[in-house]
């Protein structure tokens, strides 16, 4: 069974802006304030999605699974910005095949207050 034993990684992390705000910027400049737009609004939707999926697959018969959902979203979080639900999606996409029940909630937990953060970041 995995054991979570970085605790102060994890402070440090929790501490860590939700979001990065000159990524979302580059993006901008990239294709545009609507583009950018509309790209986002789909991940919101799609990463809603994706951690609620998380909650439903069963670790020991879906770690491959959950690992390559955590890849994705590991990757489209970086796109905009979002470090600390990347930072988190990558610790679920290089552990999931070790992680026990409860550290698995654990980081969901963690991912979901991520997300929230993130969400609260974004400018009205």
């Amino acid at each position: 069974m995995f054991e979570v034993t970085v605790a102060p990684a994890q402070k440090a992390l929790d501490a860590e802006p939700a979001r990065e705000p000159r990524a979302y910027e580059a993006l901008v400049r990239e294709i545009g304030e609507d583009g950018a737009c509309e790209v986002r609004d789909v991940f919101w939707s799609e990463t809603c999605g994706r951690l609620q999926l998380f909650r439903t697959l069963s670790l020991a018969q879906h770690h491959a699974r959950i690992a390559r959902e955590a890849h994705s979203l590991k990757s489209a979080a970086g796109t905009f910005g979002y470090v600390r639900l990347a930072t988190l999606a990558l610790t679920l996409e290089r552990s999931a095949e070790r992680l026990g029940d409860v550290e698995f909630r654990d980081l969901l937990d963690r991912m979901d207050a991520a997300y929230a953060a993130a969400r609260a970041q974004e400018p009205r």
